[in-house]
């Protein structure tokens, strides 16, 4: 089965951000990242991705995008196509669904790192467990040995503590409504009201207190959706590793740097 990937590449109203501010350009999806525009290293990925056929861009400003070499030519082809950014996260992904073949692969035009192999991977996993919502994470481990001080918040459940990799998956347009749970943004970790609104109190209170596995958790949740919602652990911490600040650039950058001089080696 082949999924359309939905790449979020959008920008905060009215915000530059310090990261494109510094690198002189308008948005942060094209801020160079180890040679090459952000955005690239995930539509590189994302098209050598055999599970992946359509790449759907959601942008505020395409031109810049357009621009990249890389892009113009998977939208020559037709691979490839922009959707227009919305001003909250929800509205986005149903604007980048617009005209999409379901199941839909969404993630983030700042997780340089998530490989071609990594993708696939989620794509394998959904499948299999039948999810028609679904969340990439990392284990704790993981992460931290790709990145040893920088991540200081985990989701806890029993079976373990986890790192989100924003990366999701919406199996159908009726599971399309689990886009509400992004609403207000997502941070449950850094805001628990959310998960109140998103999952329900009794859910915050087995989520504080780490009752239970995550799968026990989502079996809770997907009662009060009506459909399957799951957690899919990916194999690499290092898809937990986004660039948001300029310490994740650096991280990035040297992380990019060692898996070229692996190749090369």
């Amino acid at each position: 089965m082949k999924v359309t990937a939905l790449i979020m590449a959008g920008k905060r109203s009215g915000v530059l951000d310090p990261l494109a501010e510094n690198a002189g350009v308008a948005q942060k999806c094209v801020v160079p990242v180890h040679g090459k525009p952000m955005i690239e290293h995930v539509v590189e990925a994302l098209a050598a991705c055999e599970r992946v056929d359509a790449i759907h861009v959601v942008a505020h400003e395409h031109d810049e995008i357009a621009s990249i070499p890389l892009v113009k030519r998977l939208s020559d082809q037709g691979r490839l196509h922009f959707r227009e950014g919305k001003f909250n996260l929800v509205d986005s992904v149903i604007s980048g669904a617009e005209g999409a073949s379901f199941p839909l692969l969404i993630t983030t035009a700042d997780n340089c790192l998530v490989t071609a192999d990594g993708y696939a991977e989620f794509v394998d996993k959904a499948l299999a467990t039948g999810s028609q919502a679904a969340a990439a994470m990392a284990r704790k481990e993981d992460v931290l040995a790709a990145d040893p001080v920088g991540q200081k918040r985990f989701y806890e459940f029993s079976d373990g503590e986890y790192s989100n990799c924003n990366t999701y998956w919406i199996g159908s347009q009726e599971a399309l409504s689990a886009a509400e749970i992004m609403r207000e943004g997502g941070q449950f970790v850094k805001f628990p009201s959310r998960i109140i609104k998103a999952f329900g109190l009794m859910n915050l209170i087995r989520f504080y207190f780490g009752w239970g596995s995550k799968e026990r958790l989502f079996e809770q949740v997907s009662r009060r959706f009506g459909f399957k919602l799951s957690i899919l652990v990916l194999s690499s911490g290092e898809f937990a590793v986004d660039v948001d600040n300029e310490r994740t650039f650096a991280v990035t950058e040297r992380l990019l740097n060692k898996r070229e001089l692996a190749r090369a080696g």
